[in-house]
């Protein structure tokens, strides 16, 4: 379990982190991250995503389902979520 493992990261390290995290998943381990870089979260098999809103407006499950599914769904992660999954 990883916490904002990219806060403070080069662009480059996330890329690298990316590489590991995909290495574990793998390797069989199962892989659990909290982020709110996009990039990660794209390269998601699955994503929680707590919402509607931060704070006292959120801690809901809004999406529960691949990247490609939240973007579908149109939460929020899904509408920022949209234009990474379309490079």
């Amino acid at each position: 379990m990883l916490d904002e493992p990219t806060v403070g990261l080069h662009m480059a390290d996330v890329e690298k982190l990316i590489h590991v995290l995909h290495r574990l998943v793998r390797a069989g381990h199962s892989v659990v991250v909290i982020e709110h870089d996009l990039d990660v979260i794209a390269e998601a098999d699955w994503v929680l995503d707590l919402g509607p809103e931060g704070g006292n407006g959120g801690g809901r499950v809004v999406a529960a389902a691949t990247p490609e599914d939240v973007v579908r769904l149109g939460t929020h992660t899904g509408v920022a979520l949209k234009g990474v999954l379309a490079r």
